[in-house]
């Protein structure tokens, strides 16, 4: 039977005045309601907003407009909606609004490389070999990983863009994930029109050659290839919001406030290898893009309670939807207040990807919802790509605004693994780490003076004080750390030598026997660990001393850092006058 007009036969029978039913009549109808599907799509009403905190963890709710309520359940979840003797109404999917032919229409389109018309829904075998030739065609600055696979053993996959895409950089990673809910698929084809539009322009258009030139770009099309195939590969008519477990993905992530498991469901093969992947990576930005409303909703999700950044959400979130004001047609983005609403304040969800993201990976994640059509009709396609692209890139760009820098050790000047904290701002795991491969860290934060602390295990802490951010612009902010056995150190140097020591600023250093490359460096530095002197020394001869006057050093203890180009020296170094 035709599933919109099974829809209408259950919206008829169930939906238009949905009596109380007694317990046994309920398997009966589950049964008839999901005899050909795992999932069904429903509205029903509410007396207030304190109805949906039991709720949002019994069903997968979509969307909240006053007290009407839309939402996704499986068999299992529904029949522990229907304890709670709601009036419902069973309503035809989103994956079956559009016509078979209009669904595959277009799909013509031109090979990577090339300006292509994204005006279509590619089969999946034309995704994974758009992807593919995305990689093929601009192997210096495109890569394709694959993030994992689906339950179904399809491809989920991203291409990371960046200037030098095979070498990590001391740049902030940005990640754009699309169609977590297999059914939401205007940004499926949105960041598949991204990934070309960067490509292309790279090199010629300046603002996106500064893009890629200073941040790793991930892009994921599609995060639940299973749900947006379930018609089969050719074809995403007959989408779905759920995977091929009938679970919603966007729900089965670990939850700060709800725990490990907040929808009672095994993590799915899906979500592990999301976790994975973020473990693997350093994401300082990113955002999630679904459909069903228009609207920048920034965390929590989770907690009423707001973030330590609130008002930079409201800063970015208001600049994306200002935008696509501009650029889009009247009534375009405005749920909520204007296009923009903290997570929590509109409904409440637990197990979402973006507060997991916030909270267990320090990243700064957001969910957009792009379109009010979930499977949006191939003809308007273009016309949202317009409507958004200038916002997605702007969005970018965020990631190199606040502060950022790389912080090393002040003996060996190798890259640290450092927690980077606001002292009287961060909270609940807003701070950021600086990378242990790097030593880069990217902090995204509100217009405003800050005091930010530096800490690592086996290290002195620093704190800066009255660091400047403006917005739209980007600090600068390296920092090297004293590592705790200083000290232990010194003591177990012995090949230099620095005489006279005391000194009134004028010493000589007598250099170690062993190898020493012919450009070498001198450093002092002081005991907060700031480098005050710095020097480079030409050994063409074979001097085994070098003279080194600093008189405007004040009197105090000092450390004096030779890089010989093979080994580090470190020895004390006294000042008195």
């Amino acid at each position: 039977m035709n599933r919109i007009l099974l829809g209408l036969i259950i919206f008829l029978a169930f939906g238009l005045s949905q009596p109380v039913i007694a317990q046994d009549d309920h398997s009966q109808m589950i049964d008839s309601i999901f005899a050909d599907r795992g999932e069904v799509y429903f509205s029903f009403k509410i007396a207030d907003k304190e109805d949906l905190h039991n709720l949002t963890r019994r069903i997968s709710i979509d969307q909240v407009k006053g007290k009407k309520v839309y939402a996704y359940a499986n068999k299992q979840e529904f029949s522990d909606f229907l304890a709670y003797n709601f009036k419902f109404n069973i309503l035809p999917h989103p994956g079956t609004l559009l016509s078979v032919s209009e669904v595959n229409a277009n799909r013509d389109g031109k090979l990577p490389g090339y300006r292509t018309l994204w005006n279509f829904y590619p089969t999946y075998e034309q995704y994974v070999d758009f992807m593919a030739g995305f990689a093929a065609s601009y192997p210096t600055i495109c890569r394709l990983d694959t993030v994992g696979y689906s339950m179904q053993g399809r491809l989920i996959l991203a291409l990371v863009i960046s200037k030098n895409v095979n070498i990590e950089e001391a740049e902030p990673q940005f990640l754009y994930t699309s169609s977590i809910h297999g059914d939401e698929t205007t940004g499926f084809i949105l960041m598949l029109h991204l990934i070309d539009h960067l490509l292309i322009n790279y090199g010629i258009d300046p603002v996106i050659t500064e893009i890629v030139n200073t941040t790793e770009i991930f892009i994921n099309p599609l995060a639940n290839p299973d749900g947006t195939y379930r018609g089969g590969n050719n074809t995403v008519y007959g989408a779905v919001r759920y995977n091929a477990n009938n679970i919603d993905l966007n729900r089965n992530f670990p939850d700060p406030k709800a725990g490990q498991h907040p929808d009672g469901n095994p993590w799915q093969v899906e979500t592990e290898a999301w976790m994975a992947y973020a473990e693997n990576n350093h994401f300082s930005m990113s955002a999630n893009f679904h459909g069903g409303a228009e609207v920048f909703n920034y965390p929590w999700d989770t907690w009423s309670k707001l973030t330590a950044d609130d008002d930079w959400w409201q800063f970015v979130g208001r600049e994306w939807a200002d935008t696509v004001h501009q650029y889009g047609p009247p009534g375009y983005f405005d749920d909520e207040n204007n296009g923009i609403t903290n997570g929590y304040a509109w409904y409440e969800i637990n197990g979402g990807r973006q507060d997991y993201m916030n909270y267990w990976h320090n990243c700064r994640e957001v969910t957009l919802e792009i379109s009010n059509i979930k499977l949006l009709p191939v003809s308007l396609l273009l016309p949202f790509w317009d409507y958004n692209y200038r916002s997605f890139l702007n969005f970018i760009r965020q990631a190199n605004y606040g502060f950022n820098g790389i912080v090393t050790d002040t003996v060996t000047d190798q890259p640290i693994a450092a927690k980077v904290f606001i002292s009287g701002h961060d909270k609940d795991f807003s701070e950021v780490y600086s990378r242990a491969t790097t030593g880069f860290y990217s902090r995204q934060i509100y217009a405003g003076n800050y005091d930010v602390t530096f800490s690592a295990p086996g290290y002195f802490t620093k704190t800066i004080k009255n660091v400047s951010v403006s917005k739209r612009t980007t600090t600068s902010l390296d920092v090297q750390l004293r590592p705790l056995t200083f000290d232990a150190q010194d003591k177990s140097v012995s090949s230099v030598f620095i005489y006279p020591n005391p000194s009134d600023g004028h010493f000589r250093l007598a250099l170690p026997e062993n190898s020493i490359k012919p450009l070498c460096s001198i450093q002092i530095i002081n005991t907060l660990g700031s480098i005050i002197y710095s020097s480079e020394v030409n050994r063409l001869s074979e001097n085994t001393t070098v003279d080194i006057s600093v008189p405007n050093l004040a009197n105090g203890l000092y450390y004096l850092k030779f890089n010989s180009g093979y080994k580090i020296y470190v020895d004390k170094l006294i000042i008195k006058k």
